[in-house]
């Protein structure tokens, strides 16, 4: 997938009539209800009934059990957003493009977890997401790196070297992933909503709404890992410019109590919509808790803008955040079944609105 700007008239009717027929497709309470009642090879037969057909008969032949689910998400992930592409026409395709630079971000992130964990090149490479830029080729590279400091060595010319170079100072001094991470989401997000924060055209304004929700609910994450680890990390070097909720220093003064957090989201223009997004958060009881009611609360958000603008990018970029959480959640569940966790521990993994 490469980004281009393109000419033409933007057809958000089509985009968004598509990207409703496949929202109606994606996982149900209901579906999540029976994975969790199976087993591996159970889940992968059930797949093979709904739209993972085609990856899950594709790869059938060479991988079985969470092997052959990994591999046929990632694969039907990667098509979904690459019909996207295929749809869209004029300034939305390059809107659409640009988001799905995420995917660049989670692999080179996936690239340093592994390498800090020992991990093989062909572990590593069974969690790349084939959505965004970097070619296959490259990213088998990063893959295959001996150490992290080689992986920053081969993203020295791409719009991670920099920041990354940087980070990884940190990352020797500390021994923990955080800067690293939380720059490869600085370097994203500030990039991304650059070009379109100070502009009067309407599709734009809604995409610049959407991206600083994102980047808000992203600094809260970041901080608050921060704040856990009790690494010697001033959040401030970490802080994603770009949201509407926080400055970093105001973020960093709420990051030690969980209720003035929550109620300064509760009291700011995000309030009503998310609602019953912040009653989660507040109920959560561990950090991860915490992090998936922050992805809920930003799919409601997400959902709320698509209703309110149905012909826009909202329902585009709503359905690109639920099929990612369709994807995590499957693999949270073959994950879990495979481990021997038992149902109630895998549900703690789940994220559904």
């Amino acid at each position: 997938m490469s980004v281009k700007e393109t000419e033409g008239t933007s057809n958000y009717e089509y985009v968004t009539a598509r990207v409703k027929a496949r929202r109606a497709k994606l996982f149900d309470e209901e579906d999540y209800r029976k994975l969790l009642r199976m087993g591996p090879g159970e889940i992968s037969r059930y797949m093979e009934e709904t739209e993972y057909e085609t990856e899950i008969n594709a790869l059938g032949a060479r991988y079985s059990g969470v092997d052959l689910i990994e591999y046929a998400l990632n694969r039907n992930l990667a098509k979904h957003f690459e019909d996207l592409l295929q749809w869209a026409d004029g300034r939305l395709y390059t809107l659409i493009a640009r988001y799905l630079r995420k995917f660049d971000a989670w692999n080179v992130k996936t690239v340093i977890r592994g390498l800090y964990s020992g991990a093989d090149s062909e572990t590593i490479a069974e969690d790349f997401i084939y959505a965004g830029e970097f070619d296959r080729r490259f990213l088998d590279r990063l893959a295959e790196a001996g150490s992290i400091e080689e992986a920053v060595e081969l993203l020295e010319g791409t719009r991670y070297g920099d920041s990354l170079t940087e980070a990884f100072a940190d990352y020797e001094e500390t021994g923990v992933l955080i800067p690293m991470e939380n720059a490869v989401d600085r370097t994203y997000y500030e990039g991304l909503i650059g070009g379109v924060s100070d502009t009067d055209n309407r599709a734009n304004q809604l995409y610049a709404d959407f991206l600083r929700a994102e980047i808000d609910f992203r600094n809260v994450r970041n901080v608050l890992r921060i704040a856990r680890s009790g690494a010697d990390i001033d959040p401030d070097e970490y802080f994603i410019e770009g949201g509407d909720l926080f400055g970093a220093s105001e973020l960093q003064q709420l990051s030690g109590s969980l209720d003035e957090l929550v109620t300064y989201i509760r009291d700011s223009t995000y309030g009503d919509d998310l609602a019953d997004a912040l009653d989660r958060l507040e109920d959560a009881d561990s950090l991860i808790e915490f992090e998936h009611a922050l992805d809920a609360a930003l799919m409601e958000y997400s959902d709320r803008l698509s209703h309110v603008f149905p012909i826009s990018i909202c329902p585009v970029l709503s359905y690109i955040l639920a099929k990612e959480r369709e994807v995590e959640n499957i693999r949270a569940v073959a994950r879990g079944r495979e481990a021997g966790l038992s149902q109630d521990e895998i549900e703690t993994e789940l994220v559904m609105l």
